[in-house]
């Protein structure tokens, strides 16, 4: 399994699809989604998961609504319990943490949940031949045992300061997951966990639908069915809203910009650490030459592409960590310099053709450049990125297809790309940028390799001193500043339509929580659906 699996199924379902499926939405009775009314809801969602098994990296990052992980995240992004009955008790200098499990909790085919499940989780997203991408993550790991029933211990090999946000991942039951094959058995389609809502049922490339759990631990959902509508194509998932099909979705920034004046919806917007980037794979001679990747970091131009694609609803990037985020370094902002790009190719000897494109010997500085089919951000950001590519000499000839196409051809061809995590530097930069995970799927995708940014993210990440790492960090992002692994364009945020019909108890509104690259499946305004009530 690629980390494209991965991905597509963490939180929302993933920057890639192999759906073109655009859901009609309309009476239950045709098989196809309807929206709720009452104690139901609809949503409308771009990508839908290749797995639903956690032990292959569904709901990694939490809210998951079929599972709970040992901790969960608030609105606010802190952690908090959720299977654990409070948070973990640190010992031995960050290398030992302790979960004290919430009694009484069963998973949805009544069965109780125990230390087991966890031991089990845990050891076989390790094992060798279980298929996740993700598992470097949990590297730190040294072993995790069972103290008793409702207490688990954790032993690690350093002190990995971000252990306990990997303990929001979804916990798998034992009695079942633990009987099958663990990539491909029947409950990679067909799950069972300890959450608020239960599948239904699953037609691909059309939609998801759930049922609330009524015995769940935590109070059972007064939305009583939800459904997940997949809605690859942005134009229908507007127009399915538009008509009444659709409770909310998610949508691109000139489509939710039609619904301004709509008295019915409200536009929900969540800022996220969402990042659109392009490839640049060493094994290509043109994305290859550091002159080439320092010149296109340099000729792109950010801000044309926040005000002109985003409609401003987002920021420019200058690497993984958006620039308002505490871990990002100061002073390491690429401005739009055209001359500057130029000059750098001219002194390494690419010269300009007849044609107006580059040359350096036989080399013609031309490369290929994919982006997912159907994704009109994505697109948009390949045209424009190709467009200020062309002014200084550089021609990206852009192509649209799906990931069954563009993966075979990521070793020599440009991606726009996208990725992005909040809860902590390591879990975007280590998969992103560390030489080991070279070609690992679409972990460095560029194939990227720098000794110091090796033995920095190796450094920030077994130390738990935030300012060792902090400073590790800042060193990483300065070596991509001399040395680009990739082109960072912009960071997207998430913009949401819902029907004004929705409250949650307590709070004015529903929310939104500080969202990853991965969105609309357990993100957005329904990320706690199970509160929801119907406005009165």
């Amino acid at each position: 399994m690629s980390a494209r699996s991965i991905r597509r199924a963490a939180a929302a379902a993933l920057a890639a699809t192999l759906a073109l499926g655009t859901a009609a939405c309309s009476t239950p009775s045709d098989g196809k989604a309807a929206a709720g009314t009452g104690d139901s809801a609809v949503v409308g969602i771009a990508y839908e998961p290749d797995s639903l098994s956690p032990l292959l990296g569904y709901g990694k990052d939490g809210n998951s609504k079929i599972f709970d992980g040992l901790l969960t995240h608030d609105a606010d992004m802190r952690l908090k319990p959720a299977l654990a009955a409070k948070l973990p008790e640190v010992t031995d200098d960050g290398r030992t943490y302790t979960y004290t499990l919430r009694k009484g909790v069963e998973f949805s085919d009544g069965k109780p949940f125990t230390a087991d499940d966890v031991v089990f989780t845990y050891r076989t997203i390790l094992d060798a031949k279980t298929n996740n991408a993700s598992k470097a993550e949990l590297d730190a790991i040294e072993s995790v045992s069972k103290k008793d029933d409702h207490t688990v211990v954790f032993r690690l090999k350093y002190p990995y300061a971000p252990f306990a946000e990997r303990t929001v991942l979804p916990i798998a039951p034992q009695h079942i997951a633990g009987r099958q094959d663990v990539n491909h058995g029947s409950f990679t389609t067909h799950p069972v966990g300890t959450g608020p809502y239960v599948l239904t049922g699953w037609s691909k490339g059309e939609k998801l639908s759930f049922k609330a759990n009524p015995h769940y631990w935590g109070g059972a959902p007064k939305v009583k069915t939800f459904t997940m509508a997949i809605i690859k194509d942005d134009d229908v998932r507007a127009t399915r809203l538009r008509s009444g099909d659709l409770d909310g979705a998610i949508l691109p920034p000139n489509l939710a910009a039609t619904f301004k004046s709509a008295q019915d919806t409200k536009t929900y917007t969540a800022q996220t650490f969402d990042y659109r980037n392009v490839t640049l794979p060493t094994a290509n001679p043109v994305t290859g030459a550091k002159a080439v990747r320092r010149a296109l970091d340099l000729a792109v131009d950010r801000d044309a592409m926040v005000k002109g694609i985003l409609n401003g609803a987002g920021k420019p990037a200058y690497g993984p960590v958006p620039t308002d985020s505490p871990w990002f370094t100061q002073g390491t902002e690429r401005p739009h310099d055209l001359k500057r790009a130029e000059h750098i190719l001219d002194e390494a000897g690419w010269k300009k053709g007849p044609d107006g494109i580059r040359r350096k010997g036989k080399q013609r500085a031309s490369f290929t450049l994919w982006y997912l089919s159907g994704d009109k951000l994505r697109q948009e950001h390949a045209l424009a990125f190709a467009s200020d590519a062309k002014k200084a000499g550089i021609e990206a000839k852009v192509e649209s297809g799906t990931w069954e196409v563009i993966e075979p051809r990521m070793k020599h061809d440009a991606v726009l790309a996208g990725g992005g995590s909040p809860a902590d530097p390591d879990f975007d930069q280590y998969l992103l940028l560390h030489s080991s995970l070279a070609g690992d799927g679409f972990n460095n995708m560029s194939r990227y390799a720098n000794r110091t940014v090796d033995r920095k993210l190796v450094e920030a990440r077994r130390t738990d001193d935030r300012d060792r790492r902090k400073a590790a960090y800042d060193t990483v992002q300065r070596e991509l500043q001399k040395d680009p692994a990739y082109v960072f364009l912009t960071h997207i945020d998430h913009l949401y339509v819902v029907r004004d019909g929705w409250r949650v108890p307590g709070a004015k509104g529903l929310t939104t929580q500080v969202e990853p690259h991965d969105h609309g499946l357990a993100s957005g305004p329904w990320w706690n659906v199970e509160d929801w009530q119907p406005a009165k």
